[in-house]
C-alpha cells in the first residue's frame, strides 16, 4: 500500500528514490527549491536539466541528482515564464512527475508545494489539487510505496494536512493502494524554520516549498506527528 506522508522540513534532507523540484520551462535553477536542491546537490544537476529544455508546462524531466541522497531529480514545470501559474499547471506537472517516477520503477518520491512561491498561487487550492493528482495518479499500478509532501512551515503543513483529510479515498489497485499517509518530523509549531522565500512552503520552479501533514494533526497543534495509517 502507497503512504502518503508531511514532511515538515528541508527537502534537500529527505533520503527518497526521487525529489520533485519545481520548475519554470527554461528548467534553470535559479531560486526557491530548486536553488536549494541546486546547492545541496551540484550545479550539475541544472546543467542536465537546462540540455532538455525548454519543456512545456506541466510536463518533467529526470536528471541525476548529484550530490543529493536521492537517485534523481525531477523537474516539473509548474510555472510559466512570467512566473506565475495556475490550478491547471500544478495538476499537470504533479502527474508529469509521478508518471516519471512510475515509469522509472523507484519505489519513494517527495514532492515540495508547488506553485506556492514565485508563482503566488493560493496555498489551501494549491495542497487541494496536489493532492489530489497525486493520488489519481497512484491508482495506476507501480512500484511506488512512499509518496512525501515536503513542505516548510505551519501554514503549509496544515493546508496539506486538511487536503488529505478532505480528499475522497482512492480504491485500491494491485500494488497501489493510493494511500495510508502520516505525519513525519516536526508539526506545526516544530523546529522547523520556515522559507525565506515565501511564508508558506516551496513553490514553482523558482519558488520555495515545504511541510509535511497527514490527517491526524491534532486541532491544537500539538506537534507530535500523526501515525494513523488508515487506508483512505
Amino acid at each position: 500500500m502507497t503512504r502518503i506522508e508531511l514532511w515538515n522540513g528541508d527537502i534537500c534532507d529527505l533520503e527518497v528514490d526521487a525529489i520533485v523540484s519545481p520548475a519554470t520551462p527554461s528548467l534553470w535553477m535559479s531560486s526557491g527549491t530548486a536553488g536549494e536542491l541546486k546547492r545541496a546537490g551540484g550545479d550539475e544537476i541544472e546543467f542536465a536539466a537546462v540540455r532538455q529544455g525548454p519543456v512545456a508546462v506541466g510536463e518533467a524531466v529526470v536528471t541525476p541528482a548529484g550530490r543529493l541522497a536521492a537517485k534523481v531529480v525531477v523537474h516539473a514545470v509548474s510555472i510559466e515564464r512570467n512566473h506565475r501559474t495556475s490550478a491547471e499547471a500544478i495538476d499537470r506537472a504533479a502527474r508529469s512527475a509521478i508518471a516519471c517516477v512510475r515509469e522509472l520503477g523507484l519505489a519513494s518520491v517527495a514532492i515540495p508545494a508547488l506553485g506556492t512561491g514565485v508563482g503566488g498561487f493560493p496555498l489551501a487550492e494549491a495542497a487541494q489539487v496536489a493532492v489530489g493528482a497525486v493520488r489519481e495518479e497512484l491508482q495506476t499500478p507501480s512500484s511506488i510505496e512512499h509518496v512525501v509532501f515536503a513542505l516548510r512551515g505551519a501554514a503549509a503543513y496544515q493546508a496539506f494536512a486538511d487536503a488529505l483529510s478532505a480528499a475522497e479515498p482512492a480504491p485500491s489497485r494491485p500494488l497501489v493502494a493510493a494511500t495510508a499517509w502520516q505525519a513525519v518530523g516536526p508539526g506545526p509549531g516544530g523546529d522547523a524554520e520556515p522559507s525565506e522565500e515565501a511564508p508558506v512552503a516551496a513553490g514553482d520552479g523558482e519558488p520555495s516549498e515545504e511541510a509535511p501533514v497527514a490527517a491526524g494533526v491534532p486541532a491544537s497543534g500539538d506537534p507530535k506527528p500523526a501515525t494513523g495509517e488508515g487506508a483512505t
